[in-house]
């Protein structure tokens, strides 16, 4: 009867010891992840924000200085697409609008809301995330509680555990080559890499013309035999404008329908450097060439029929 209070106060002891480890080993592991989730978030936000303003160019979210309205329906395909990518690498961010062109989200899930807006060369562009709320990351730590199982023997509280890895730091969407045309730098290039190639002014208005004419003439046929259609011809004469006002010539407007096949000769070897190492993706841009006896043969067509509004960005349009 004389060892059964001893052995009470032992066991008593024993679990008040745990029971402080572990309140207190609890309390450090709930206050490092809440400020680690807020950090994260804090991070995802900011790579997101970065992400739209490298996007903002070929979003089409319309332009004050040129009176064109926002593409509602590019801008929500923008939206889901990036929060998809979001949403797999288990991002706590989430895009709730761009320009105030907004999607359905579930708010319960992403309760919190953050505001930013940037400046582009042409208007301040405002842009809406939603957040999940830091309070998700209060959650029973089982390494506080394994953790202060195995100190109680020593009788020391000492705090064992790490704060968890930022998950989410450096939210990087994986980029893939598209075709980027600078009318202010003269060049195109592939988005990936810092390669770059210089084009004459005739082949670069003729080409940024050819990729915007075939986006919105989806399936239309460019013989080469065949004088260039009204509307490309308008379209790079609009870009050789562009040109002067950005100072880079003052010639005269050159004759697109003359040397034509030079012209796509000299667009092809400049595609051909910059996606040398994405021959798949090169295809997309890349005018083709006659097929059989002839350059001009009647079947032949230098249209782009791939090509979509999102595998391009002209810069200065």
């Amino acid at each position: 009867m004389s060892n059964k209070p001893l052995h009470f106060d032992i066991k008593a002891k024993a679990f008040f010891i745990w029971l402080g480890l572990f309140l207190a080993l609890t309390t450090c592991a709930l206050i490092a992840n809440f400020f680690s989730y807020k950090s994260s978030i804090n991070h995802a936000i900011d790579n997101i924000e970065h992400r739209i303003i490298l996007d903002s160019a070929f979003i089409d979210i319309g332009s004050k200085t040129l009176g064109t309205p926002v593409n509602q329906y590019a801008v929500r395909r923008y939206i889901t697409r990036l929060n998809n990518v979001l949403k797999t690498q288990k991002t706590p961010v989430i895009v709730l609008s761009i320009q105030n062109v907004s999607i359905d989200i579930d708010s319960d899930t992403y309760p919190s809301l953050h505001e930013a807006t940037f400046d582009n060369a042409e208007q301040t562009i405002s842009i809406q995330l939603k957040s999940k709320s830091l309070y998700q990351s209060l959650q029973f730590s089982w390494t506080a509680f394994i953790a202060s199982i195995l100190l109680v023997p020593l009788f020391s509280v000492t705090d064992k555990t790490k704060p968890k890895s930022d998950e989410f730091d450096d939210v990087i969407i994986p980029p893939s080559p598209r075709l980027i045309i600078s009318l202010q730098d003269k060049t195109i290039s592939n988005g990936v890499d810092n390669k770059a190639v210089n084009l004459q002014n005739k082949p670069l208005c003729f080409y940024t013309a050819l990729v915007k004419y075939c986006i919105e003439n989806p399936g239309e046929s460019l013989p080469p035999h065949k004088d260039i259609p009204h509307e490309l011809m308008t379209l790079a004469n609009k870009s050789f404008g562009r040109l002067i006002e950005l100072g880079h010539t003052k010639r005269k407007r050159p004759d697109f329908n003359a040397n034509l096949d030079k012209t796509l000769s000299e667009i092809r070897a400049a595609l051909d450097e910059v996606f040398a190492d994405f021959p798949e993706e090169k295809d997309t841009f890349y005018p083709p060439r006659a097929q059989g006896e002839g350059s001009r043969s009647k079947q032949h067509s230098y249209a782009l029929v791939s090509i979509k509004e999102d595998n391009i960005e002209i810069i200065g349009n």
